[in-house]
C-alpha cells in the first residue's frame, strides 16, 4: 500500500485536493480540527462549509474568467464544482448554491471515499517530516499554533486581509409590496433565473439617509495588532466603500442599472439594494454586497431603514475576521511547494488566491501534482494560458512579492493575445479569444497526461 499523502484544512481546497489525489488511487489522510477546535466564522462540524457568501460568482465560460474556472474545474472531474453544479439555485448567470446541501453532499462523498481517512482533531504545528507529501489548506483562518509555525520556517512575518461577511435575511420578513424579483438586465435563460434577486428601491434622501448612517454607526473596535491590516479590495465592508465618497455604492452593490420597478414603473431609482437566494427552499437571502464591520445593534438598525427591510428578520448579520496568507511569490516554487521544506505544498487561500472557486482549483491542482510525484509521474503545470495555470503563475511567480496581494481570477492574469490580424477586437471578443485559447490549452494539458492518470 502506498504511503498517504497528508492533507490538512477541509475546507474547498483541502477537500478537492484529497478527492484528486484518492481518484488518482493514492491514498489520504484529510486533517480538519473542527469539531475539536472551532472558529469565529464556522458554525457546523461539516467539510467544505461556505463561510460568507453561497456564490460562485459567474458561470458564463465564454466571457468571463471565473466560469472559465468553472469550465476547467469540470472538465478535470472537480468534487467542488461538481457538487455545486448539483445543488445549484437561481441566480441569474451566477451559480450559486445551497450551502447546508452542499455541504453535507461533499462531507459524504469525502467519508465515503475507500483511500481517504478523516482524522479530526488539531495539527498545531508544521507535521514532522517523516509524514512525507503534505498539502496544508488550512484557508484564510489558519489557527494561531499554525500560522507561528510557518512563520518560524520562512522567517517571514504572515500577511493578513479582513475578510467580512454579509447579513442573511429571512425571505417572509421581506415586504413585497416595496420590494420585487428581478436579475439586473433580466439575465438567465429560464424564469427563475431572471427572478432569481429581491431588489430593495432607494430614492435620493432614502439613499443620503442610508449614507449618514453607515458613516456614524459603530464599528467592531480592532486589536492593536489588527490595525494596520489591509482589506481585499473585491470584498471591502459598506462603510469602509462609503467612507471613499458619497457615491461609491451607487457605482458598485447599490447601482441602479438593469432593473425596473414594477410598483413604480415610471420612477427611476436613485440606488437598489439586491438580496439573493441563500437556500433551495427560498427562505432565505443574503444582501448581496453588504459585507461589514458594523456592530450587531448598529447593523439592525441601518439595515431596517432599506425599504422593504423595516420589519426584516436576520437569520445572520454581518460580521468580520482575519484572513491569513503567505507571501506566496518568496516562499513557494512553481510546484506550490515551500521552497524551504519541499515536503510541504500548499492549496488554497492561504496562498493568496481568493475565493471559493479559486481557492478550489488551487486544491485541485495541488491535489494532482501531490499524486504525480507520489506516483512517480513527471508531469508539467498548466499553461498560463489557462484560468488556473493564471492564477498559478500569479502566486508562484507572477506577483511581486513586495506588495502581493489576494487576487480573483481575472483575464489581466493571463498572458496578451496576439494581435487581431484585421481591424481592432473588441471587448467582448476579447473576452471570448481568452477563453477560447484556454479551453483548447486546457484540454491539451490534460490529453498530456498518461491516459491511466487522464483517464481518471
Amino acid at each position: 500500500m502506498k504511503t498517504p499523502i497528508h492533507i490538512i484544512g477541509g475546507g474547498m481546497a483541502g477537500c478537492e485536493a484529497a478527492w484528486q489525489a484518492a481518484t488518482l488511487g493514492v491514498p489520504v489522510v484529510l486533517h480538519e480540527m473542527r469539531p475539536m477546535v472551532e472558529t469565529f466564522a464556522h458554525q457546523t462540524q461539516g467539510l467544505a462549509e461556505l463561510v460568507c457568501s453561497n456564490s460562485f460568482r459567474s458561470d458564463d465560460d465564454e466571457s468571463n474568467a471565473v466560469g472559465l474556472l468553472h469550465w476547467e474545474m469540470r472538465q478535470a472531474g472537480g468534487l467542488i464544482i461538481s457538487t455545486g453544479d448539483r445543488h445549484k439555485l437561481p441566480a441569474g448567470g451566477a451559480l450559486a448554491v445551497d450551502r447546508d446541501a452542499f455541504s453535507d453532499e461533499v462531507t459524504a462523498k469525502i467519508e465515503a471515499h475507500p483511500l481517504i481517512e478523516i482524522a479530526r482533531g488539531e495539527v498545531a504545528g508544521l507535521p514532522p517530516e517523516d509524514w512525507g507529501s503534505t498539502i496544508i489548506a488550512t484557508g484564510p483562518l489558519t489557527s494561531p499554533a499554525m500560522a507561528e509555525a510557518l512563520r518560524a520556517q520562512t522567517g517571514e512575518e504572515s500577511l493578513a486581509f479582513f475578510d467580512a461577511i454579509a447579513p442573511i435575511v429571512h425571505a417572509d420578513s421581506i415586504d413585497l409590496s416595496k420590494a420585487w424579483f428581478q436579475s439586473r438586465y433580466d439575465k438567465g435563460e429560464t424564469e427563475e433565473e431572471r427572478t432569481a434577486y429581491l431588489n430593495c428601491p432607494m430614492d435620493r434622501d432614502q439613499y443620503e439617509a442610508f449614507i449618514d448612517a453607515l458613516l456614524s454607526a459603530d464599528k467592531t473596535e480592532f486589536k492593536d495588532w489588527e490595525r494596520d491590516t489591509p482589506y481585499f479590495d473585491a470584498c471591502l465592508p459598506i462603510e469602509v466603500m462609503a467612507e471613499r465618497g458619497r457615491e461609491t455604492l451607487r457605482w458598485g452593490p447599490m447601482k441602479p442599472v438593469g432593473l425596473t420597478n414594477p410598483h413604480q414603473p415610471d420612477i427611476k431609482a436613485h440606488a437598489i439594494v439586491q438580496l439573493r437566494r441563500e437556500n433551495a427552499l427560498g427562505t432565505l437571502y443574503n444582501i448581496v454586497g453588504f459585507q461589514t464591520k458594523m456592530k450587531y445593534g448598529a447593523q439592525t438598525d441601518v439595515f431596517k431603514s432599506i425599504p422593504g427591510l423595516e420589519n426584516a428578520e436576520f437569520a445572520r448579520l454581518g460580521g468580520i475576521h482575519r484572513n491569513t496568507f503567505l507571501n506566496s511569490p518568496r516562499l513557494l516554487d512553481g510546484q506550490m511547494r515551500l521552497k524551504s521544506r519541499p515536503d510541504l505544498r500548499f492549496a488554497g487561500q492561504v496562498t493568496g488566491v481568493e475565493g471559493y472557486v479559486e481557492s478550489a482549483a488551487m486544491g485541485l491542482l495541488a491535489g494532482r501534482l501531490a499524486a504525480y510525484e507520489k506516483l512517480g509521474v513527471d508531469v508539467p503545470t498548466p499553461p498560463q494560458t489557462t484560468a488556473i495555470g493564471a492564477l498559478l503563475g500569479h502566486i508562484t511567480g507572477g506577483a511581486e512579492a513586495e506588495t502581493f496581494q489576494p487576487m480573483n481570477v481575472n483575464f489581466g492574469l493571463f498572458p496578451p493575445l496576439d494581435a487581431p490580424k484585421k481591424g481592432r477586437r473588441g471587448k467582448k471578443d476579447r473576452k471570448i479569444a481568452y477563453t477560447d485559447r484556454a479551453k483548447v490549452a486546457w484540454a491539451e494539458w490534460l490529453n498530456s497526461l498518461p491516459s491511466e492518470i487522464a483517464a481518471q
